[in-house]
């Protein structure tokens, strides 16, 4: 059974984003940007019991079935930034830039992942000319270390959880090895914190994608939180105005590795013990990343969590809407099928939508990247 918690930390962020962070500037640079749809889900809408209901696909991001590459590519060009001055202007050649990385610098990017994250880790050092090594969790399944690998990348299994893999990729970056990872700890949040900028882009099109509509901020966005990375640039996006913006946003997580969830509840961050067996493998986390941290705690009003049978059902009621969702591409509207589902959750979904126009709105992360489980849950 899922669990429901109001934020009583929700505030307005004490470091909001700089309003000249644009990562959507180098986005439209690389090759087969397209801005993802925003659809109308009505069989969502009826299940859920709400007017209308938005679904973000990102089923199909810059030739991958994920949002992720969007942070990776961004923190890539930034450590380059960082390091050697390489500017947005120097990008719009990407072919030569790809040159004169792979011929004068020998490095190779680094990072653990789920899935998702580390092949778009892979694609993006492939763009940018560089080699990558990913390290995954024991119980990755054949189907998304073959996506990696696709990508030219090498693979490493951990004989432990996703932890255990983070704690192994950052244990071999070096002098030749750059850590790209979207967890953050002491020590270890610049690339996490330009990860979290990079997803700004989704939120800024589904800003114009609105706007072209005539329509506002969504009133409500759920939204999911795995290390908190993508929850975190929610918050930070929709609370960047001086009185801290009108939409809700509501952070979903698997029961069993609800991090964020047990450290709001703590008020300091905590591990959640394993195992993290969840099918929504991208949500598999065991602490939340550090960086992410202050603002899921100061930004996101209402933490839910939900059990696989919830994902496999929203899974199958967002095929009925022709949008293809995996097990944690399909979690947003999970949590609000749960909220839904219980007294009081019904009570803060009617009350938040009371309060102020626009639409619901929920992210799909991914699309199929265990063709196997999404088969034998939608057919």
């Amino acid at each position: 059974m899922g669990r429901f918690m109001n934020n009583n930390y929700r505030g307005r962020l004490n470091e909001p984003p700089e309003t000249s962070t644009q990562p959507w500037l180098l986005h439209e640079m690389l090759p087969g940007y397209d801005v993802t749809p925003l659809v109308e889900a009505k069989t969502a809408a009826r299940r859920i019991g709400v007017p209308r209901l938005l679904v973000k696909d990102e089923s199909l991001r810059l030739g991958l079935p994920s949002f992720k590459i969007l942070g990776a590519s961004w923190a890539i060009f930034r450590e380059l930034n960082r390091r050697f001055g390489i500017e947005l202007e120097d990008m719009k050649d990407l072919e030569s830039m790809k040159s004169k990385t792979s011929r004068e610098l020998k490095v190779t990017l680094i990072t653990a992942t789920d899935g998702n994250h580390g092949r778009a880790v892979a694609r993006s050092a492939a763009l940018f000319g560089f080699d990558s090594l990913v390290f995954v969790p024991g119980s990755t399944v054949k189907a998304r270390i073959e996506a990696i690998e696709s990508e030219g990348a090498g693979v490493i299994v951990i004989n432990g959880d996703y932890d255990a893999a983070v704690r192994a990729a950052a244990a071999e970056a070096g002098l030749d090895g750059w850590l790209i990872q979207d967890t953050g700890w002491p020590g270890y949040e610049t690339v996490p914190g330009w990860i979290i900028e990079g997803y700004f882009t989704m939120f800024k099109e589904i800003e114009d994608q609105l706007a072209g509509r005539g329509e506002g901020d969504p009133a409500l966005i759920a939204v999911q939180i795995g290390v908190g990375s993508l929850a975190a640039s929610a918050a930070r996006y929709y609370r960047r105005s001086p009185g801290g913006g009108t939409t809700v946003l509501i952070g979903v997580e698997p029961d069993c590795a609800a991090c964020a969830f047990e450290s709001v509840e703590a008020g300091k961050i905590v591990t959640v013990p394993g195992p993290h067996d969840s099918v929504m493998a991208g949500l598999n986390c065991g602490t939340v990343s550090s960086v992410a941290w202050p603002s899921l705690k100061s930004g996101i009003d209402v933490f839910t969590t939900i059990e696989d049978d919830v994902s496999f059902e929203a899974m199958r009621i967002l095929a009925e809407d022709d949008i293809v969702s995996g097990e944690s591409g399909a979690a947003a509207l999970a949590g609000l099928l749960s909220i839904s589902g219980t007294e009081s959750g019904r009570e803060f979904l009617d009350g938040a939508l009371s309060r102020t126009s626009g639409s619901v709105l929920v992210i799909s992360t991914e699309g199929i990247t265990d063709p196997e489980m999404y088969s034998s849950v939608v057919g």
